[in-house]
C-alpha cells in the first residue's frame, strides 16, 4: 500500500511484516471488529491485554488455508494484514470463488448460524488474522446488548456486498465486471483508510475471472484495453487507477 498504517499493539511478526510494502498491517480502528472491542475494552484498545475481546493472532502462509468446509466454527476471524479469498468446491473437485477480504474485513460471520463453514478460507498472501471466539461473543453480546446491534450492522453490510455481486454477475458486460470490481475493491480499501486509487491485486487474473464469471484471457484483454485508454496502470498485481469517472461511467453500463 501507498501509506503504512499504524500498529496499535507491538507484535514481532506484524513488524516483519510491515517491512513488505504489501502486508501493512491495519490499525485497530479501522478494523471491522473494532466497534466491537471497543464496546468491550474501551475506548483505548490494546491487543496485549489478556481481557480484550481478540484473545490471540494466527499467521497463515500463501496457499495455506485459515479453514475449511464443514469445519466446526468456533471462531470468527479479522484480518490484520494480508489476504484471503473464499470459494466452494463443486462435486466434481471445481472452484466457485465466492470472495476476496482485505486488512480489517471479517471471516466467518456466515457460517454462525450453520455452526460450520460452508466455504474454504485460503491466504493469497502472508496473512495474519485477530482469533474471536464465538463463545466470547456470546457472553460479552448478554453483558452489553449493544453488540448485537453491532453485529447486525456488520451483517448488513455482508448481505450488502453479496447482493452487489449477485448483480455484477447476472446482469453487466466483461467489461462493466471489471470495472465494477476495481471500483469495489477501491472503495472497500478507502473504508479502511488505505489509499482507493492505488493498491495491489493479491488475487490473479485467474481468480479475478473465476469470481466475475468470466475467462481469465478476457481478464487480460479488458485490463490491457483499460491500460491502453488511460483508465488504470497496473505492474505485475500493483494497480493505480487513473480515471475513477470513467470507471464508474463503464461499471453503470
Amino acid at each position: 500500500m501507498t501509506a503504512i498504517l499504524r500498529v496499535v499493539a507491538s507484535d514481532p511478526a506484524c513488524e516483519k511484516m510491515a517491512s513488505n510494502e504489501s502486508c501493512s498491517p491495519i490499525s485497530c480502528k479501522n478494523c471491522g471488529i473494532h466497534s466491537l472491542c471497543r464496546e468491550i475494552d474501551g475506548s483505548e484498545i490494546d491487543l496485549n491485554l489478556p481481557e480484550t475481546l481478540v484473545k490471540s493472532h494466527r499467521m497463515v502462509e500463501r496457499g495455506e488455508l485459515l479453514y475449511k468446509t464443514n469445519e466446526a466454527v468456533r471462531t470468527i476471524y479479522a484480518i490484520r494484514t494480508g489476504s484471503v479469498k473464499t470459494y466452494v468446491l463443486t462435486s466434481n473437485g471445481r472452484m466457485q470463488i465466492t470472495g476476496f477480504h482485505i486488512p480489517g474485513e471479517l471471516l466467518g460471520l456466515g457460517a454462525i448460524a450453520a455452526d460450520y463453514f460452508t466455504t474454504e478460507a485460503m491466504a493469497l498472501e502472508t496473512t495474519m488474522v485477530c482469533e474471536v471466539s464465538i463463545k466470547a461473543l456470546e457472553t460479552y453480546s448478554k453483558k452489553n446488548p449493544s453488540i448485537r446491534q453491532k453485529m447486525l450492522k456488520i451483517l448488513s453490510q455482508e448481505i450488502r456486498d453479496n447482493q452487489e455481486l449477485m448483480l455484477l454477475l447476472g446482469k453487466k458486460s466483461a467489461d462493466e465486471r471489471l470495472a465494477s470490481f476495481l471500483l469495489s475493491i477501491s472503495q472497500r480499501f478507502q473504508r479502511r483508510r488505505y489509499s482507493p486509487t492505488e493498491f495491489n491485486l493479491s488475487m490473479s487474473r485467474s481468480d479475478i475471472g473465476n469470481y466475475l464469471g468470466i475467462t481469465e484471457e478476457t481478464v487480460c484483454r479488458v485490463f490491457t484495453r483499460f491500460q491502453s485508454e488511460g483508465l488504470l496502470a497496473a505492474e505485475r498485481r500493483q494497480v493505480q487507477l487513473l480515471d475513477l469517472e470513467r470507471l464508474v461511467n463503464i461499471a453503470c453500463g
